[in-house]
């Protein structure tokens, strides 16, 4: 595994991606880029609606959390539980703080009021190099003519800025969300909008969080991210159809981190031997990962003969993923 040099920017951009074209129509899919160096601002890009996965890296010397790995997380990772530090795919080591942590997803863990589990490690004298920027909140309604809501449901869905912009897109198109601009989080405060107790719901290592005012957790402040137990959901709230959507929508287009533009499947099963600490396993293992390594480069020359130029291989696979899953993007 090599060592990426990297450099995060004084504040995640939100860019508008290459366009991806399917029945006839061009879409555009919603990306933050990172950039990884300085010196020619190449970045790692965090993909609305990606797969993530591929090699991890590790932050340069000279940034705050130098020496930390980062990347290498997948989307089906991506989900936590209503404990706070849940979602790590690796490296949770102590369970009672979050701090020291890697950065599977490429996105830093929410912070949270009185230093809980040395969440200020992350906190707000950070955010000019905060990945997407400074931890926000937008609010999700709906109407009754859309779902079957109480007049007083309502979520809120907490992370990085640059993360909510678009995810609201989403909201808006799949669950009829009401459109609403992000604000900026203080969990310190007393009247704080949003309180840990609040938490329904964590996802891509606690960098995000689904939240009702309506739903008080008296476990949120157990000091323990693998901690199963919680106060069971009102009933308006497990029940409701529009929360199920606006939690599918998070879990299916947050954004996470890319693998390394030209990475071969090769190197994606090295890196997930090397990042699970599999190579005790022995030769079986590597006898595996040598017919898997051969099956992808069948299926690449499959398509290859299929459809001949390399653009139009990659070309097919984006009108796929446009066709199952990616809505228009003003």
């Amino acid at each position: 595994m090599y060592t990426l040099w990297v450099v995060f920017t004084l504040q995640a951009l939100f860019v508008s991606p290459a366009n991806v074209i399917a029945g006839g129509m061009t879409f555009t899919k919603p990306q933050i880029r990172v950039t990884t160096t300085f010196s020619n601002f190449n970045a790692r890009i965090m993909d609305h609606w990606g797969e993530g996965g591929g090699k991890w890296a590790k932050v340069s010397s000279g940034h705050p959390f130098a020496g930390r790995t980062f990347g290498g997380a997948k989307r089906q990772e991506i989900r936590g539980t209503r404990a706070f530090g849940s979602g790590y795919p690796y490296g949770t080591g102590n369970q009672s703080t979050i701090a020291r942590r890697p950065l599977p997803f490429g996105v830093w863990p929410l912070y949270w009021d009185q230093n809980f589990m040395d969440a200020d490690e992350y906190g707000p004298h950070y955010d000019v190099v905060r990945p997407g920027g400074f931890i926000a909140y937008i609010p999700l309604r709906t109407t009754k003519a859309n779902f079957n809501v109480t007049d007083d449901e309502v979520y809120y869905a907490v992370g990085d800025r640059e993360s909510l912009l678009p995810l609201m897109v989403s909201y808006v198109t799949w669950c009829h969300v009401t459109p609403a601009w992000p604000s900026r989080l203080n969990p310190s405060l007393p009247n704080a909008t949003i309180k840990l107790e609040n938490v329904v719901q964590y996802f891509r290592g606690s960098s995000f969080a689904l939240a009702s005012p309506g739903y008080n957790n008296t476990f949120a402040r157990t000091t323990n991210s693998e901690m199963k137990e919680s106060t069971p959901l009102p009933g308006f709230i497990e029940y409701s159809p529009f929360r199920k959507c606006v939690d599918s929508v998070t879990e299916n287009a947050l954004a996470i981190m890319n693998t390394i533009p030209g990475e071969t499947g090769v190197d994606r099963f090295v890196d997930a031997l090397a990042i699970g600490n599999l190579f005790v396993v022995g030769p079986m293992v590597i006898a595996l990962g040598m017919i898997g390594a051969l099956l992808l480069q069948l299926r690449k020359r499959f398509q290859l003969c299929l459809y001949g130029d390399p653009l139009l291989v990659q070309q097919a696979r984006q009108n796929r993923q446009a066709e199952i899953q990616y809505e228009r993007y003003p």
